[in-house]
């Protein structure tokens, strides 16, 4: 009997990695729109007027459609397999994160104008196949391109242990240096029982 090696990698010149616009709304609500989103539509940093993006679903999601018209950068970043939407990263300044920037448990380690990274959403079928790695690499070429300095991440460290996909949304310490970031402090923040630590890839170099 052969060993189980788990889903079958999707190689990255397969994925295609485009911003969040207004014209790919239908593909917004493909990713981000099932019962396991639990409504947060991406608004758990961004808004400023209910706890951790957990207030009405309806609202959350006219707030992420207006927020795909901003002019200054896309709120996140779709991966295409084939043309079908199969994940999805937030992203954006930190200083357009209310909650993040008044964070008592993620702190701020200097004034760069860094780039966070907050979430990742993997449909189902399509989760340990590489779409994360290749979303975290879309983001940090998105970012430069906006002439970020630096990009930020809050990911938690599994420590060899399988994590519910629910807790996984933040990312993992792994996939974050395998990128070429580095740990720069363990927050007070948690996710799956595990501390998050906030990790820096600098841009500038």
């Amino acid at each position: 009997m052969s060993a189980y090696r788990g889903p079958e990698p999707i190689s990255p010149d397969r994925l295609e990695i485009l911003p969040a616009t207004t014209d790919r709304w239908p593909d917004v609500v493909a990713l981000l729109g099932g019962d396991g989103d639990r409504g947060c539509w991406c608004q758990a940093w961004r808004g400023s007027d209910s706890p951790l993006g957990r207030g009405d679903p309806a609202r959350n999601q006219m707030l992420l459609r207006s927020q795909l018209a901003n002019d200054d950068f896309a709120p996140g970043l779709i991966a295409y397999l084939d043309g079908e939407p199969v994940g999805w990263c937030g992203l954006g300044p930190r200083t357009a994160m209310p909650r993040l920037v008044r964070s008592r448990t993620i702190p701020s380690v200097d004034d760069l104008p860094v780039w966070s990274i907050g979430c990742f959403r993997i449909r189902v079928g399509y989760r340990r196949r590489g779409v994360a790695r290749a979303l975290l690499a879309g983001a940090v070429e998105y970012a430069r391109q906006m002439a970020a300095p630096a990009v930020e991440a809050y990911p938690i460290d599994a420590e060899g242990a399988r994590v519910d996909v629910g807790f996984g949304f933040v990312g993992f310490t792994s996939t974050f240096e395998a990128a070429g970031f580095r740990r720069v402090v363990v927050t007070d923040a948690h996710s799956a029982g595990r501390v998050r630590w906030l990790m820096r890839l600098d841009l500038t170099s």
